[in-house]
């Protein structure tokens, strides 16, 4: 017969299965805690790039964010206020010398440029008009000199009668003295009007001068008006590629206002920013290089601006290859401008975790293991950093992104 077991013995049962599981339980969530710890604690060798320290040369150089420009580029700008009429091209066009880009409403210019032409004509016929009145006038008054030349030249003869007369006892002195008078007062006269015929002569021909050098000025400003009329045909003035033309028909363009840009894009140059507090390391024809991407270009820095705009400082790079395939018009790029030579100095590759000299806590390769070490750093360039203190040549260092294990001293190696 099947005895009923009691309810003691079944209760020490259950407590029995209830602590095995709790066991388990725990002993499972140590297993999954400790490899965990062990998997936070190490790191594989795959996953960090390490550098060699060395000895060698640092060409230090200072870092400045680029963008690729093309290397000559032209504003085409509104000569004249006007409204646009017609747009014959559009950006991305190739154009050459000549080529029109875009109609203005030139009829206002045009009409006074025609009223010019008129008064260009009108002014040379009042000169010559003037010319005409001065040689007139300047031919009577010498052949009036000639007249009284003459009248002169017979009053001389009678004071000379006059005199013969008298000494023959056919004369009388007061008659004489008469005759030398009115030849004396005939001489005065003449002279007289000598020299007011010759400043005559000098205020027509200084009026003259006058006339022809406003016309001279108003021609000048006739060739202005002209020039400024054929700029408002608005022709590229170069062969080039069109990186922009305003192409709204119809909306008003003030003088002075872009229209259309000209870029030629077989060549380009580098437009780089830098914080003004390192201004003092860039100069004229400082050798730099420019990273795009993996690959490298070098150049020389061929201007500088003089002075800081909102803290920055703008310089351009010329570049040994304008014509490099991997450039491309606004693409931005690193530049790096070397400023001094460091030989004979430790060194190790640079990386993101430097940014400039001072102490750092890096990880160092101790057999199987990473030991963060503080190390003091000077200057760079875009490959080597200089190591002033904390390591030794032949030592390894992580130079890779090692931020998440800020809170560690040591990793291990796993495989």
């Amino acid at each position: 017969m099947d005895r009923k077991i009691p309810k003691e013995v079944l209760r020490r049962e259950k407590r029995r299965r209830w602590i095995r599981y709790g066991a388990i339980i725990l002993s499972s969530a140590a297993a999954v805690a400790a490899i965990i710890a062990l998997l936070q604690d190490s790191i594989a060798l795959k996953n960090i790039q390490l550098s060699t320290v060395d000895q060698g040369t640092i060409e230090v150089s200072v870092s400045a964010s680029g963008k690729v420009m093309p290397a000559f580029e032209e504003t085409v700008i509104a000569p004249i206020e006007s409204r646009i009429m017609k747009i014959h091209k559009k950006a991305g066009d190739s154009v050459n010398v000549g080529t029109p880009l875009l109609q203005l409403d030139l009829q206002r210019i045009e009409t006074d440029y025609h009223k010019m032409l008129d008064e260009l004509q009108v002014r040379r016929h009042r000169i010559e008009q003037q010319r005409i009145r001065n040689s007139s006038t300047l031919s009577d008054m010498e052949m009036q000199l000639k007249v009284n030349e003459m009248q002169i030249n017979k009053m001389a003869v009678e004071v000379v009668n006059e005199k013969y007369l008298d000494s023959i006892g056919a004369g009388t002195t007061d008659k004489v003295r008469e005759v030398e008078i009115s030849y004396n007062v005939a001489l005065l006269e003449q002279e007289q009007a000598r020299r007011k015929f010759e400043n005559d002569r000098k205020v027509a021909d200084a009026e003259l001068r006058v006339q022809e050098l406003e016309l001279e000025i108003f021609r000048k400003t006739l060739s202005e008006t002209r020039r400024i009329l054929e700029d408002a045909q608005i022709r590229s003035p170069r062969k080039a590629i069109l990186t922009y033309i305003n192409n709204q028909v119809g909306a008003r363009v003030a003088q002075g206002t872009e229209v259309a840009i000209l870029s030629d894009l077989s060549q380009f140059r580098i437009d780089g920013e830098i914080a003004d507090s390192y201004g003092d390391r860039i100069s004229v024809g400082s050798q730099s290089v420019i990273k795009i991407g993996s690959d490298e270009l070098t150049g020389a820095v061929s201007n500088v601006t003089p002075l800081s705009k909102n803290g920055v400082i703008q310089f351009t790079v010329q570049l040994d290859d304008p014509h490099n395939q991997r450039l491309r018009s606004g693409l931005r790029t690193d530049v790096y401008v070397m400023n001094a030579v460091k030989e004979g100095v430790m060194r190790f590759d640079n990386g993101p975790y430097y940014n400039g000299q001072g102490t750092y806590e890096l990880f160092v390769l101790n057999g199987r293991t990473l030991e963060k070490r503080k190390i003091r750093l000077g200057e760079s360039n875009y490959r080597h950093v200089e190591v002033i203190a904390g390591l030794e040549p032949g030592d390894r260092a992580v130079v890779s992104d090692m931020s998440r294990y800020r809170s560690k001293n040591k990793l291990k190696i796993s495989k």
